[in-house]
């Protein structure tokens, strides 16, 4: 059966399949560079360690098929995921708190490779204020409404001391963000409306230390 476009809805998808597609993506991608046409879900189990039953079922959701005995056609295979997961599109975001991990963020390219280009940060400390990083003009948290209606942004990605976290995450959301990638490990709230998305590097230290003092994978 031949492959198809993607035509189903990000919404119906369960939020594990959502979290494993850059998985895909980043294999076939790897494949692409290499010229391989083709790839099974039973290669791709073998590579990333998901099953193959649940590779191929992830990729139903998308209305993504292959066919029988060859595989996934890889450029198409690449290129349906890019646009089901939006990484073809570029998204303004803001980096709230430019310290270390913020002026990090600033810094990492790869991240413009996923559709995320960061415009600005801001900061309160007024040795920050009014420098760059990578080009990117660092501005007074006090002009952060002013600043995202100019810029059309999107996004904050918040890497603020965690006592500041939720005090931070509702200026943000009242200044008309619409998503929120948070950073601290500080379990924020947000409204329904609001695309929230915690990445706390520190519960992911804690998992590592405990499996490591417990001797497993």
């Amino acid at each position: 059966m031949n492959e198809q476009k993607t035509t189903a809805t990000r919404s119906l998808l369960p939020e594990p399949t959502l979290r494993r597609l850059p998985w895909y993506l980043s294999y076939v991608g790897m494949l692409e560079n290499k010229g391989v046409g083709t790839v099974s879900s039973t290669q791709i189990s073998k590579e990333l360690n998901v099953d193959a039953s649940q590779i191929a079922k992830d990729l139903s959701f998308l209305n993504i098929k292959g066919k029988t005995r060859i595989g996934y056609d890889v450029p198409t295979l690449r290129r349906s995921l890019v646009e089901f997961l939006g990484f073809e599109c570029s998204h303004n975001a803001v980096v709230i708190g430019s310290g270390s991990l913020g002026r990090a963020l600033m810094q990492d390219a790869g991240l413009a490779q996923y559709g995320l280009s960061i415009v600005a940060g801001f900061d309160v400390n007024p040795a920050i204020v009014g420098t760059k990083v990578c080009g990117i003009p660092i501005y007074d948290i006090s002009e952060l409404k002013a600043r995202l209606e100019k810029l059309h942004v999107g996004i904050a990605i918040l890497s603020v001391p965690v006592e500041h976290s939720q005090r931070v995450a509702d200026l943000a959301i009242a200044s008309g963000i619409e998503a929120i990638w948070n950073f601290t490990p500080y379990r924020i709230k947000a409204p329904q409306h609001i695309a929230l998305a915690n990445t706390s590097i520190y519960a992911h230290l804690a998992i590592m230390y405990n499996r490591m003092s417990h001797g497993t994978k």
